[in-house]
């Protein structure tokens, strides 16, 4: 019986960083066209408008898989980590929370050094918190 009961929440957990891998795409998609329909051209007075038009879709387009990539990685490691640390303290808590956003926060900025990991595990942690308060004053 417990056997079943772990694989199924196995199964669970997976579902989840699945889930959030696609989910994080989609918002990155969706937050690269519209920052990529705004960007403009230097020199948007010389180019005709099928110039313009070309150009705005190749900027979303790149903006838009550059973000993808980001945000399901970043919705990835967030719910892996949200889900070991819950797994292994056996509680659903803040705390996990909390641990899930430094481990995210840092393992994202962590090219640029020990102060910039440092910095992205608080920061993505207060973010990560800041989030977990509002979705629980909703439910």
């Amino acid at each position: 019986m417990l056997l079943r009961h772990s694989n199924f929440f196995e199964f669970v957990f997976i579902g989840i960083y699945v889930i959030m891998l696609f989910l994080g795409g989609g918002l990155g998609l969706f937050m690269g066209f519209l920052l990529g329909s705004l960007d403009r051209p230097l020199m948007e007075e010389e180019m005709t408008g099928r110039q313009k038009f070309i150009y705005q879709a190749k900027q979303m387009g790149r903006r838009s898989w550059s973000s993808a990539k980001a945000f399901a990685v970043m919705g990835f490691i967030f719910s892996a980590a949200e889900c070991v640390v819950e797994k292994a303290r056996a509680k659903h808590d803040i705390t996990n929370t909390v641990v899930a956003g430094c481990v995210t926060g840092g393992a994202i900025s962590a090219q640029g050094g020990p102060k910039a990991a440092c910095a992205g595990c608080v920061g993505f942690a207060a973010f990560s918190v800041v989030i977990e308060k509002f979705l629980e004053s909703h439910e």
